[in-house]
This record gives C-alpha cells, sequence and structure tokens, in this order.
C-alpha cells in the first residue's frame, strides 16, 4: 500500500482568498487541490451535491478527468452523505457492492461531508487515487480544515472517519 506525505500548507496558503458564493469556491478550491496535489497520489479530486429531492448526487467542480453523473446513493459519497461521516477507504475492494467505480483505475478514495450553518450536509468533497493506502487520518484532517477555511462546510465536533 501507499503512503503520501503531502504538504497542505502551501494549499491552504493557495486558497487564503477564497471568495465569492459557492459555486465560485468550490472551483477555486478544486483547482488547488488539483495542481497541489495531482502528483502526489490523486487521480481525481470534485465535489457531489445532493440534488433536491436527496434521490442522488450530481457531480460539482472537479478535475481533472470526466466522471460519473449523477450517482445513487449507495455509493462512498453517498454514505459519507447520509452517515454525515468523512470515508478513508484504503482499498476500494473492501466496498464491495457499494463502490460506484466512475474510473476503474482508481483503488483508494477518501470522502469528507460538507455541512451547512444548520448542521445539514449538502455534499461532499471526494478525492481518488489509482494507489492503494493512498489516503489517511492526516488527510481527512488537512481537507476538512481547508473545507471550513474556505466556508465550505462549518465545522461539525466529534467526525469520527468510517474506515475501509
Amino acid at each position: 500500500m501507499a503512503t503520501f506525505d503531502r504538504e497542505y500548507e502551501p494549499i491552504v496558503l493557495a486558497l487564503n482568498h477564497v471568495a465569492g458564493d459557492r459555486a465560485r469556491r468550490m472551483r477555486e478550491v478544486v483547482d488547488v487541490l488539483w495542481r497541489f496535489m495531482k502528483d502526489h497520489g490523486v487521480s481525481w479530486v470534485g465535489f457531489y451535491l445532493i440534488n433536491e429531492d436527496e434521490s442522488a448526487m450530481n457531480l460539482g467542480p472537479s478535475r481533472d478527468t470526466p466522471a460519473c453523473n449523477p450517482i445513487e446513493l449507495h455509493g462512498a459519497c453517498g454514505k459519507s452523505w447520509r452517515t454525515n461521516k468523512p470515508l478513508i477507504i484504503r482499498d476500494i475492494k473492501n466496498l464491495g457492492p457499494e463502490y460506484i467505480a466512475c474510473d476503474p483505475r482508481d483503488m483508494s478514495e477518501l470522502v469528507i461531508p460538507l455541512f451547512d450553518q444548520d448542521g445539514g450536509c449538502w455534499g461532499v468533497l471526494d478525492v481518488d487515487s489509482r494507489e492503494r493506502g493512498a489516503f489517511g487520518e492526516v488527510d481527512m484532517v488537512e481537507l476538512r480544515r481547508i473545507m471550513e477555511s474556505t466556508g465550505l462546510s462549518w465545522p461539525k465536533p466529534h467526525l469520527e472517519a468510517l474506515q475501509y
């Protein structure tokens, strides 16, 4: 299994002045995450947003290849949304039929739920890798911190990740 030591401080600094509406902030965050992470074990990064009737998730800003759209709620992103918990998936094979394979080359995934001020989950940040074991607790903590510092998620204490 791969492990990656990612530097998050340059990402935080690059996102220091993110402004605008949610859609603009999501686009900027995706572009910066991609720029800093694409050479460090990340094959795709993007947002999925719950649709109006909460029956599926629609693709938001993403990089760098096309992705499934819409996706059903039985997948990793839907599970993170339903449980309001981050998912650290060290090996996508551990998810069995719950996995939605947008890119069959991906081997691991990290999903971070995103919360409104009232505590409701409006979507998720999804980060994929073609390496098994590419994400860990540090990645989860740092990406949650970035989502909060850019105003894309309100803090929610005691979010212990589900790990697969």
